[in-house]
């Protein structure tokens, strides 16, 4: 795909894979993340879905009010928090021989986050997994994003949960965000309920999804790297670079659409108006003409401008938190688990096209450190 710089498909999508074309249209001001852009009904999902002015406003007003209860700080201030959660959960694996990283660790640890974070009770988190698969995972969702009856039923019954809980804070705020945006009187003004339940569903459904990816394929990727692990082990700092070179090596993300206002050059290719555009974000951050080795995992690389959050106004709002997600839950697995060994690989993967990790991550264990 990246000897030419746009493939037209049988079904008219242009495909792009070159990482300076992908960077160049995820920052292009003719490229819309609408899909009503392309003639399709658009599907709410907050300022994922929008163009400016709407986009630039609605994220500007959930970006003041995404930080822990009680915290001014923003996402550094959760720090202490994270670490936390993450040794109860490790903790947990100590009497156990096998372990699922997905099961035990990856999953339940970002969704509690983002679930304390909005403000929701903790004895709904469960629920939200069932949803959140039915959403995303179903074996019969389409490249295009159609959702099928149990998906779009799950998505209805989400909406609707946090609907309930969106009304419940206007007579009794509380200190999370769902309630911030309930009584948000900045400047750029308050969100409507339905943007409310928009960012609340991104936020949980985005949020924690790609999270999950990001530690199991970190810790998949590390396991097959066992001299990467055992560093990682000795020197927890290093985390920040061994999550960069994940996003790079193995993305949460692995493309995402964009559709053309008019016509766009691109690498010698030229893109109509309308056209549907799929940026292949794992293919660029493999091509050899912007990254040395580009298929060697290199927590040491330098200059690791990779595109697993993307790029430009759309960069994942969550980032920071994820990266921080990251760092702590791989660098504590790293140091604590003892002796483990992938019981399958490579393991069995989620059904999404787009959100790229395993279903399961099993591994025999010795024992967990203190």
């Amino acid at each position: 795909m990246r000897e030419e710089p746009a493939r037209r498909e049988p079904d008219g999508t242009w495909v792009v894979a070159r990482y300076a074309d992908v960077a160049a249209l995820l920052r292009h001001p003719a490229m819309s993340a609408d899909p009503a852009s392309a003639g399709r009904e658009s599907q709410p999902l907050s300022f994922l879905n929008m163009d400016p002015p709407d986009h630039d406003r609605l994220r500007r007003i959930a970006n003041q009010h995404f930080r822990p209860r009680g915290e001014a700080g923003g996402v550094p201030a959760i720090r202490a928090s994270l670490e936390a959660r993450v040794k109860a959960l490790i903790d947990t694996l100590a009497a156990r021989e096998e372990v699922d990283i997905v099961a035990d660790l990856a999953y339940p640890f970002p969704v509690g986050v983002i679930a304390d974070l909005l403000g929701v009770p903790r004895a709904d988190e469960p629920q939200f997994h069932a949803w959140a698969e039915a959403i995303l995972q179903a074996p019969e969702r389409q490249v295009s994003g159609r959702r099928s009856p149990t998906a779009e039923a799950a998505f209805q019954a989400l909406a609707a949960y946090m609907f309930s809980l969106i009304e419940a804070r206007r007579d009794d705020p509380r200190e999370d965000m769902l309630s911030r945006l309930v009584h948000d009187d900045a400047p750029d003004g308050k969100m409507t309920t339905p943007q409310i339940i928009a960012v609340a569903v991104l936020l949980l459904l985005a949020g924690h999804e790609t999270t999950v990816n990001l530690i199991a394929n970190g810790m998949l990727t590390l396991l097959r790297h066992p001299a990467a692990l055992a560093r990682l082990a000795r020197e927890p700092r290093w985390a920040t670079m061994v999550v960069e070179e994940t996003l790079r090596y193995e993305p949460p993300v692995h493309f995402t659409f964009r559709t053309t206002l008019e016509t766009v050059e691109i690498g010698g290719a030229s893109l109509p108006p309308r056209a549907d555009v799929q940026l292949m974000l794992a293919a660029a951050n493999r091509d050899p003409t912007r990254f040395e080795r580009p298929d060697v995992f290199d927590p040491d690389r330098t200059n690791n401008q990779h595109l697993g959050f993307g790029t430009g106004i759309h960069t994942c709002f969550g980032a920071p938190l994820a990266r921080l997600e990251g760092q702590i839950a791989l660098s504590e697995l790293a140091r604590r688990l003892i002796a483990p060994r992938l019981l399958q690989d490579p393991p069995p993967y989620r059904y999404n096209p787009t959100l790229r990790g395993p279903r399961e991550l099993k591994l025999a264990i010795a024992g967990v450190r203190d």
